[in-house]
This record gives C-alpha cells, structure tokens and sequence, in this order.
C-alpha cells in the first residue's frame, strides 16, 4: 500500500468546481448530525479541511490520516487545537469503546481491507455508536475511479460490508443525476468518454486545467471550511436491493 496519497486528495490550494466544492461542504454538514455532542474520530481527515467544522459539533474530536504530509499539513494549520495522529485505518490505536462516532469520507475504496477498518470501528466504537462513510457512486454514469483505489462498493456492496461485519446499516443518495442542467448533462457525457478513453490526469492538480476548460472558473480549497456553507439538502434513504446510478454520492451509516 502507498503511504502518500497527497495527489489524489482534495486538499488546501487545489482548484475545485463549486459542485465538487458544495459535495466538500455536504459531507461534513452530514457528518456533523451524527457529532452532535459527540466524541468523534476522523479517519483520512487529509489536510484536515472539515475538521474545524466537525469540531464546533463534537464534544471532542480526533484527525487521523495514513499519509504523513497531509498531517503535518493539518498541524500547521490547527496549531495544536485539534489532536492529529497518522495512522493505519486497519490498526486503530484506541482503546475499546472509545468514540460515538467514525466519520470516513472519500477514502474507504483505498483500504486493502475495508473489513478489517469496520472491526476496528466496531471495537472503537460505544454500543449505540455510528461509522459513517460517504463515497462516490461507482454506479453513476460519469464515474471515474481514482489512479491509487484499491476496491469501490456499490451501494448494495457498502450494505452488506457493514452487516458483515456486526452494524445495523443504512444507506442513503445525494447529489441526483436528474437534477442536473444541460450543460452539466453535456460535461457529463464528455466526462464518460473521456473516462472510457483513459485521458483524464490522475491528481488532482492535474484535472484543474480539464475543469477550468469545460467548467470555467473554478474555487480553491480553504484549509478549513469556515464561513460560506451552502444550503444543506438531507441524502434520501435508499433500499441499496438493486443497482444505484441516480446519484452520485452515496453515504452509509454503520450503527453498533
């Protein structure tokens, strides 16, 4: 397994379009319900982005991540608010029973073993606690996998992944396809043949100027969401017994 992940992570500096940067917002603001009052643990905070936002909510809060410049990037910003640790996603260093809450956003289709992430969760986790994981859909149309994935669930996968593994899961869609304009339908369709032509850059950095051209003016990340948050939209809950593609987030919700 790499131990840098720094070109494929949404992080400080990168130039993102403002649905990608709404997406951003939308995980943290669904996290943030289950924090309430919490105590929480972020797993693949990256540069940490969200968790100032998490922090307001929780009762405490710990950033984790696996790659170690994206945590030192996180503590030159938090300054010692925030406790940060790098770790391994499969070898929590905590005690039993020591978080309500698991927050993991775009991160799990890394892991070599996501099972193996779950078991930790569940021994971290309070009875009555919660994992929650969000992800891109791997079902949408527009679809496109990142150069350093290991394994991305469908919605139907992520369900059976968490019961496997001791939760009581629920699975929820945001972001509709459906709602989109025509010129997001038109980028789109260019989207999945670029895709299906394997021309669209591996980082990060390196999809700015694909955005810039097809999207035109593009927002960079802040190194903490502060200030500006959009309009908040509830994911709709989903059945997860047939293919998915009419969104293109999916978050699933682990209760211990």
């Amino acid at each position: 397994m790499t131990n840098d992940f720094t070109g494929v992570t949404e992080a400080p500096g990168i130039n993102v379009s403002n649905e990608a940067l709404r997406m951003v917002y939308h995980r943290y603001q669904t996290s943030g319900l289950y924090c309430q009052g919490k105590d929480v643990l972020e797993v693949a905070c990256g540069a940490g982005m969200g968790l100032g936002y998490l922090a307001r909510k929780a009762k405490s809060l710990v950033g984790a991540d696996y790659t170690d410049y994206l945590i030192k990037q996180a503590r030159g910003h938090y300054a010692g608010r925030l406790p940060l640790l790098r770790l391994d996603a499969a070898l929590l260093p905590f005690k039993e029973g020591a978080f309500d809450v698991v927050v993991c956003c775009e991160a799990i289709y890394y892991f070599p073993n996501a099972a193996r992430f779950l078991e930790e969760c569940r021994r971290v986790l309070r009875p009555g606690g919660a994992v929650l994981i969000s992800t891109v859909n791997r079902e949408w149309s527009a679809f496109n996998p990142s150069s350093l994935s290991t394994k991305y669930y469908s919605s139907a996968e992520l369900k059976v992944l968490l019961q496997d593994n001791g939760f009581r899961a629920e699975i929820y869609g945001a972001f509709p396809t459906q709602n989109s304009s025509r010129k997001d339908a038109a980028v789109s369709l260019i989207k999945r043949a670029a895709v299906s032509l394997g021309v669209i850059p591996k980082t990060m950095k390196g999809k700015e100027w694909l955005k810039r051209f097809f999207l035109g003016k593009l927002t960079m990340l802040p190194a903490e969401l502060n200030g500006g948050e959009p309009a908040y939209v509830k994911p709709i809950f989903l059945d997860a017994s047939a293919p998915i593609g009419s969104y293109k987030i999916i978050y699933a919700v682990g209760w211990h």
